[in-house]
């Protein structure tokens, strides 16, 4: 026995078993096939043709009637029961035509030759086999994987609650929010940020909802700056997201103010905007709001990061995000090291208007600031516990766990569904259940979400 193999392609090559006891014959046919690029086996009788298939993997055997020991009627009759799947050709070089037929019948074989052959047309009947083996294979493999696909998906439709929960079992009850905010998706695809928002703010330590109430001084200022509404919306959707790029930063990078850094952070520290923009750039939606996230910290004089803009070269959504974010840090100490209260962060921002921040936007923050301080803009609203809940009423705040995991955001309608999954999750939140404000009955119908 001995085998011929081409270079390897990308794909394994057809491979073809030559039996016959005359050597001379099976080195015409080697020459034959060598050509065509396939792995060529031969084998000098019917015995040692079947140890070879029991060791290798053989598309097409061709083998001669007349061998001693095993005529090729019994060797192709063998290899017919033991590999079905291997295209079986005879050759003959006498007329016994009683032979042949057996042969055929009993080896179900796929054509015969007889000898001396004409090379052309066993060349070209070798070829059209192998092709017909080929996609009868893939033709099984495509019916298989069909057939095992439709298995799987019926299995999952029939066995998904209890699969979701099984899985997710430690996050069962923040998942049921998730999956609803998914499925209202369709509705709204915004809907969706404040919920990949929340995944943020468990990263979050001593400034814990930061995020949030960013985007929303962001927010307060761009309306009162009258704005577009698709702009309001994307500066929100930046504050939410504005940190998304210290994602995978360590802990105690995240937990030591700006100012505390050493020069080696601050450089590691200072990537995370524009990290934070190419999350994001393969969602077509959030394209403004990942430009506000990349300049976030630039800033008015163009001493800021990543670009050194400056001036109007900063898109307006970035300068607001860049004073909401800022106000904040400073009140939670993680841009000074130490928290300063209202007034001390107001004069903050107030004294480097024109330099580190645009005047304008100072002029509107401090303006929405003051807003705030004598309560202007507020709505009326209930603190409802989950019983008292009812379908119709309308989230006046962000429904938030324990842990401060957002699990609705303002403005969200109740149903039924939605309040017999907050009463579970109620019961099981640890430390006596979780706080739900809902506007006022005559405030219902401004519960839009901004």
């Amino acid at each position: 026995m001995d085998a011929d193999t081409p270079d390897t392609p990308a794909e394994r090559p057809a491979s073809v078993l030559l039996v016959d006891d005359e050597s001379n014959i099976l080195a015409s046919l080697r020459r034959l096939f060598r050509p065509l690029g396939y792995t060529i086996h031969t084998a000098e009788g019917g015995a040692q043709g079947l140890a070879i298939l029991e060791k290798e993997e053989v598309d097409l055997v061709i083998s001669d009637m007349r061998m001693p020991g095993m005529d090729g009627a019994a060797f192709l009759r063998q290899v017919a029961d033991r590999w079905p799947n291997v295209v079986r050709i005879l050759l003959t070089g006498y007329a016994d035509l009683t032979s042949t037929i057996d042969a055929i019948n009993k080896g179900r074989i796929y054509g015969y030759f007889s000898k001396p052959w004409e090379d052309n047309d066993i060349r070209l009947a070798v070829q059209q086999a192998l092709e017909q083996k080929r996609l009868r294979e893939e033709r099984d493999r495509l019916l298989e994987l069909t057939r095992r696909q439709n298995a799987e998906l019926s299995d999952l439709n029939a066995n998904l609650e209890q699969k979701v929960v099984a899985r997710t079992e430690e996050l069962r009850q923040t998942n049921m929010f998730l999956e609803l905010a998914y499925e209202q998706l369709q509705t709204s695809y915004f809907e969706a940020i404040p919920v990949f928002a929340s995944l943020i703010q468990l990263r979050e330590g001593k400034g814990k909802g930061h995020g949030m109430r960013v985007a929303e001084l962001a927010r307060d200022i761009a309306t009162e700056m009258a704005l577009d509404e698709e702009i309001v919306r994307d500066v929100f959707n930046a504050g939410l997201l504005h940190d998304i790029g210290k994602i995978a930063f360590p802990d105690t990078l995240l937990n030591t103010p700006y100012a505390n850094l050493s020069t080696a952070q601050r450089k590691i520290f200072e990537k995370h905007p524009a990290t934070g923009q190419a999350i994001l750039m393969g969602l077509e939606p959030l394209q403004n709001t990942a430009s506000y996230i990349r300049l976030h910290h630039e800033t008015f004089d163009g001493k800021g990061y990543p670009d050194r803009l400056s001036g109007d070269r900063i898109p307006l959504g970035a300068r607001i995000l860049a004073v909401a974010n800022e106000y904040d840090g400073l009140r939670s100490g993680m841009l000074l090291g130490d928290d300063l209260g209202v007034g001390d962060a107001r004069e903050f921002v107030r004294k480097r208007a024109g330099q580190r921040y645009d005047a304008e936007v100072v002029a509107v923050f401090l303006r929405v600031l003051d807003q705030r301080e004598r309560g202007e803009g507020q709505v009326r609203e209930l603190l409802m516990n989950p019983q008292e809940l009812q379908a119709g009423m309308v989230l006046s705040r962000d429904l938030l766990s324990h842990d401060g995991v957002l699990l609705l955001s303002r403005g969200h309608h109740l149903n039924e569904v939605l309040i017999s999954k907050i009463r579970v999750f109620s019961q099981h939140e640890s430390e006596g259940g979780i706080s739900i404000h809902v506007y006022a009955p005559r405030e219902i119908g401004d519960g839009t979400k901004g």
